[in-house]
Protein backbone atom coordinates (compact mmCIF):
# COMPACT_ATOMS: atom_id res chain seq x y z
CA UNK A 1 0.00 0.00 0.00
CA UNK A 2 2.86 2.39 0.86
CA UNK A 3 4.55 1.78 -2.51
CA UNK A 4 1.27 2.42 -4.28
CA UNK A 5 0.83 5.78 -2.49
CA UNK A 6 4.42 6.79 -3.26
CA UNK A 7 3.98 5.82 -6.92
CA UNK A 8 0.70 7.71 -7.14
CA UNK A 9 2.32 10.77 -5.52
CA UNK A 10 5.23 10.73 -8.00
CA UNK A 11 2.82 10.34 -10.93
CA UNK A 12 0.66 13.22 -9.65
CA UNK A 13 3.73 15.39 -9.14
CA UNK A 14 4.77 14.95 -12.79
CA UNK A 15 1.27 15.99 -13.95
CA UNK A 16 0.95 19.00 -11.63
CA UNK A 17 1.24 22.32 -13.49
CA UNK A 18 3.68 24.56 -11.63
CA UNK A 19 3.99 28.24 -12.45
CA UNK A 20 6.93 30.16 -11.03
CA UNK A 21 4.99 33.44 -10.93
CA UNK A 22 1.24 32.77 -11.05
CA UNK A 23 -1.01 35.55 -12.25
CA UNK A 24 -3.80 35.94 -9.70
CA UNK A 25 -5.42 39.03 -11.22
CA UNK A 26 -9.15 38.71 -11.72
CA UNK A 27 -10.80 38.77 -15.14
CA UNK A 28 -11.64 42.45 -15.69
CA UNK A 29 -12.33 45.00 -18.41
CA UNK A 30 -11.92 48.74 -17.80
CA UNK A 31 -13.79 51.48 -19.64
CA UNK A 32 -12.04 54.85 -19.54
CA UNK A 33 -13.64 58.16 -20.51
CA UNK A 34 -11.91 61.53 -20.41
CA UNK A 35 -13.94 64.75 -20.29
CA UNK A 36 -11.63 67.52 -19.03
CA UNK A 37 -14.35 70.19 -18.86
CA UNK A 38 -16.63 68.37 -16.41
CA UNK A 39 -16.71 68.36 -12.62
CA UNK A 40 -16.80 65.05 -10.72
CA UNK A 41 -20.57 65.06 -10.16
CA UNK A 42 -21.19 65.87 -13.85
CA UNK A 43 -18.86 63.03 -14.88
CA UNK A 44 -20.87 60.69 -12.67
CA UNK A 45 -24.21 61.90 -13.99
CA UNK A 46 -23.46 62.21 -17.72
CA UNK A 47 -20.79 59.55 -18.33
CA UNK A 48 -20.38 56.96 -15.55
CA UNK A 49 -24.08 56.29 -14.87
CA UNK A 50 -25.03 55.63 -18.54
CA UNK A 51 -22.06 53.28 -18.94
CA UNK A 52 -22.92 51.37 -15.76
CA UNK A 53 -26.58 51.06 -16.78
CA UNK A 54 -25.67 49.72 -20.21
CA UNK A 55 -23.22 47.04 -19.00
CA UNK A 56 -24.84 45.93 -15.73
CA UNK A 57 -26.90 43.09 -17.24
CA UNK A 58 -24.10 41.33 -19.14
CA UNK A 59 -23.94 37.68 -18.02
CA UNK A 60 -21.20 36.35 -15.71
CA UNK A 61 -20.38 39.69 -14.08
CA UNK A 62 -19.13 39.40 -10.51
CA UNK A 63 -18.58 43.06 -9.71
CA UNK A 64 -19.07 46.50 -11.24
CA UNK A 65 -16.92 49.35 -9.86
CA UNK A 66 -16.52 52.93 -10.96
CA UNK A 67 -14.53 56.03 -10.14
CA UNK A 68 -15.65 59.48 -11.20
CA UNK A 69 -13.08 62.23 -10.79
CA UNK A 70 -12.58 65.68 -12.23
CA UNK A 71 -12.68 65.02 -15.98
CA UNK A 72 -12.20 61.24 -15.69
CA UNK A 73 -14.49 58.24 -15.49
CA UNK A 74 -13.19 54.70 -15.01
CA UNK A 75 -15.69 51.82 -14.94
CA UNK A 76 -14.27 48.39 -14.06
CA UNK A 77 -16.30 45.29 -14.91
CA UNK A 78 -15.08 42.09 -13.22
CA UNK A 79 -16.11 38.79 -14.81
CA UNK A 80 -16.07 35.22 -13.54
CA UNK A 81 -12.79 33.39 -14.13
CA UNK A 82 -14.10 31.06 -16.84
CA UNK A 83 -15.07 33.94 -19.19
CA UNK A 84 -12.59 34.54 -22.01
CA UNK A 85 -11.17 38.07 -21.73
CA UNK A 86 -11.68 38.76 -25.44
CA UNK A 87 -15.30 37.63 -25.29
CA UNK A 88 -15.81 39.89 -22.28
CA UNK A 89 -14.26 42.83 -24.18
CA UNK A 90 -16.53 42.11 -27.16
CA UNK A 91 -19.64 42.10 -24.96
CA UNK A 92 -18.57 45.37 -23.33
CA UNK A 93 -17.81 46.91 -26.73
CA UNK A 94 -21.27 46.01 -28.00
CA UNK A 95 -22.90 47.68 -25.00
CA UNK A 96 -20.75 50.80 -25.26
CA UNK A 97 -22.58 51.89 -28.41
CA UNK A 98 -25.77 51.94 -26.32
CA UNK A 99 -24.00 53.99 -23.63
CA UNK A 100 -22.61 56.44 -26.21
CA UNK A 101 -26.14 57.23 -27.37
CA UNK A 102 -27.03 58.20 -23.77
CA UNK A 103 -23.97 60.44 -23.26
CA UNK A 104 -24.54 64.03 -24.43
CA UNK A 105 -23.02 64.86 -27.82
CA UNK A 106 -19.40 66.01 -27.79
CA UNK A 107 -18.55 65.26 -24.15
CA UNK A 108 -16.45 62.12 -24.55
CA UNK A 109 -16.04 58.79 -26.27
CA UNK A 110 -15.65 55.84 -23.87
CA UNK A 111 -12.72 53.54 -24.69
CA UNK A 112 -11.66 50.12 -23.48
CA UNK A 113 -8.39 50.01 -21.59
CA UNK A 114 -5.70 47.69 -22.98
CA UNK A 115 -5.62 44.07 -21.89
CA UNK A 116 -3.21 44.00 -18.99
CA UNK A 117 -2.85 42.41 -15.58
CA UNK A 118 -1.05 43.27 -12.41
CA UNK A 119 1.67 40.81 -13.34
CA UNK A 120 2.10 42.51 -16.73
CA UNK A 121 2.64 45.83 -14.99
CA UNK A 122 5.35 44.25 -12.80
CA UNK A 123 7.10 42.88 -15.90
CA UNK A 124 6.88 46.29 -17.58
CA UNK A 125 8.42 48.00 -14.56
CA UNK A 126 11.12 45.37 -14.08
CA UNK A 127 12.29 45.10 -17.71
CA UNK A 128 12.33 48.81 -18.61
Amino acid sequence: MMLFLVGWGIYSLTRLPVDAVPDITNNQVQIISVAPTLAANEVEQFITAPIEISVVNIPDIIELRSISRLGLSVVTVVFKDHVDIYKARQLIGERLSEAESQIPEGLTTPELAPVSTGLGEIYQYFFT
